[in-house]
């Protein structure tokens, strides 16, 4: 089966969540025996053209514009889709499945595809598809209501605002053969707005993929000077819609009560971006993971990767974390903005290593069991079959 894979990012130009999972899923169907080739997009054209990576055939597509006209240029990238149109000749795909495309690839990529392959399925990851950014609109963050309004948008998106963006996605989303969604969460959210008929299929991770050598954990430690400190980890851009102000002010609270605990930040205004086999190190030198996300996260991918190191993890109430964690077994689910819940439990899980691990051990097992990658792939093999029959 020829599968082709539509995601603005890709590795190794991004190591984003969204691009992660897909190069995660890409990978899987290769290694199920399957041809698969990757379309992505690159900021500079000397970085794009063709490229093989991890025995993946990957075509990158240039594309940079000012994010001012994303609400009409995601809609159709007339430069890029030219470039779409005569991959997608060349490729002659059984299936395109379709992830991240609401920035370069633009969403006419699905009306393309249509044309030349038999099948066409998208994944969405985040709320892009009828939203305008993050959702954390005050109906949301108090009644886990997720349903947004024009003046919604009109709000978030300012000047850039496009009055018929979101009906003209649907209008392409109709061009599909099935709509995925990685969260329970997001399905409810994309139901609420509009977008129907959705499946959910976590995301998944190896275990095996999570494992750190003592002596390599070791040295992280040294040169961050975490030795003897009881770290908390918080991965991620440190935005307000990630919970950056609600993890200093618990960090306050907890350096009181334990002053060897420390934050390790990794991300934009942490210790900065560090590469796939690093961020394994920073999991494993940790003692906590918090994902403290005030908006609808849609099934943050630090949570199973946290569970997979074999770490506790302090998660949001919103979005998909919950769905994942499960609360007093493998960590604990809290409302963010109760910086005092938070704190104790940070506290309470530093305090006693036994609990810790014993959370710890049993996320592992969630993930080896509920979120495993390899039954991910079949389970999207399973759709791809019976489509093409």
């Amino acid at each position: 089966m020829k599968i082709l894979f539509l995601s603005d990012d890709f590795p190794p130009q991004s190591f984003g969540g969204a691009g992660i999972s897909t190069y995660d899923l890409a990978r899987g169907m290769k290694k199920a025996g399957h041809e698969v080739f990757v379309i992505t997009t690159c900021r500079k054209e000397s970085e794009s053209g063709e490229l093989n990576y991890d025995g993946l055939k990957v075509f990158r597509i240039a594309s940079n514009y000012p994010g001012r006209w994303r609400s009409y240029v995601s809609l159709y990238n007339k430069p890029v889709v030219r470039q779409v149109k005569k991959l997608l000749q060349r490729i002659r795909p059984d299936v395109v499945h379709a992830n991240n495309i609401h920035f370069y690839l633009s969403y006419h990529a699905l009306k393309l595809s249509k044309r030349y392959a038999r099948v066409v399925v998208i994944t969405f990851r985040d709320v892009m598809s009828f939203n305008f950014g993050k959702l954390d609109t005050r109906r949301y963050l108090e009644k886990f209501d997720a349903r947004t309004s024009w003046l919604d948008h009109a709000r978030q998106a300012k000047k850039r605002w496009n009055l018929f963006r979101n009906f003209v996605i649907k209008k392409y989303l109709s061009y599909t053969d099935r709509l995925f969604s990685i969260s329970g969460s997001l399905k409810g959210a994309l139901e609420q707005n509009g977008i129907k008929n959705v499946e959910v299929l976590h995301t998944g991770v190896l275990v095996s993929e999570w494992q750190t050598l003592p002596d390599e954990v070791k040295g992280f430690k040294e040169q961050y000077n975490l030795g003897g400190k009881k770290v908390v980890f918080f991965g991620g851009r440190l935005s307000d819609a990630k919970g950056a102000s609600v993890v200093s002010q618990a960090m306050e609270i907890v350096s009181k009560e334990l002053p060897e605990a420390t934050l390790l930040a990794v991300g934009e205004g942490g210790i900065g971006w560090i590469g796939r086999e690093r961020i394994k190190l920073a999991y494993a030198a940790s003692d906590v993971v918090l994902v403290p996300s005030i908006c609808l996260d849609t099934f943050p991918r630090v949570v199973l990767e946290a569970m997979a190191s074999g770490k506790p993890v302090i998660g949001t109430c919103y979005g998909g974390a919950p769905e994942a964690i499960e609360d007093g077994v493998t960590g604990y689910v809290v409302n963010p903005f109760n910086i005092k819940e938070m704190s104790e439990k940070i506290i309470s899980l530093l305090r006693d290593s036994e609990k810790a691990e014993k959370f710890g051990k049993a996320g592992r097992e969630r993930v080896r069991t509920k979120f495993n990658l390899d039954e991910k792939v079949a389970e999207y093999l399973k759709h791809y079959n019976s489509l093409l029959k």
